[in-house]
């Protein structure tokens, strides 16, 4: 008996739901379906540029499982890139975290600033630029 998947946890809801290649119909082309907890898999180590370790946390899933899935999504990627068909995004059992946030403050101008769940912290303020910037 195979074990219940675990739910993973996303950052937001995609922008898009689908891509296809320019000027072919859609029931024209070949469809790839790749899962909304791939996608934030492949948004997170690649767009946000997080290592697998810290990605897989907020997914809430463990660095291996975090890992298959980026391998799954990258392969998705490619196959419609390469070979001309359409990426559709669809959902599997997850738990959106657009609502929540982590709070910030910066001692040097007292600059407080909220940043949503999955988005990468700046390194410094945003404002004034110090490395005095830490979550409250």
């Amino acid at each position: 008996m195979t074990r219940r998947m675990k739910c993973r946890r996303i950052g937001s809801r995609p922008a898009v739901s689908a891509f296809k290649p320019a000027g072919v119909r859609m029931k024209d082309i070949e469809q790839v379906v790749l899962q909304i907890d791939e996608f934030e898999a492949f948004r997170l180590a690649h767009k946000e540029k997080l290592y697998q370790e810290d990605a897989a946390k907020l997914m809430n899933v463990s660095r291996q499982t975090f890992g298959n899935i980026l391998a799954r999504a990258s392969e998705k990627i490619a196959d419609a890139l390469v070979h001309g068909k359409s990426l559709l995004i669809e959902g599997v059992e997850i738990e959106l975290l657009e609502d929540e946030v982590r709070h910030f403050r910066c001692e040097s101008c007292g600059m407080a600033v909220s940043i949503p769940f999955g988005v990468v912290r700046p390194a410094g303020c945003p404002t004034c630029g110090s490395d005095k910037f830490h979550r409250q």
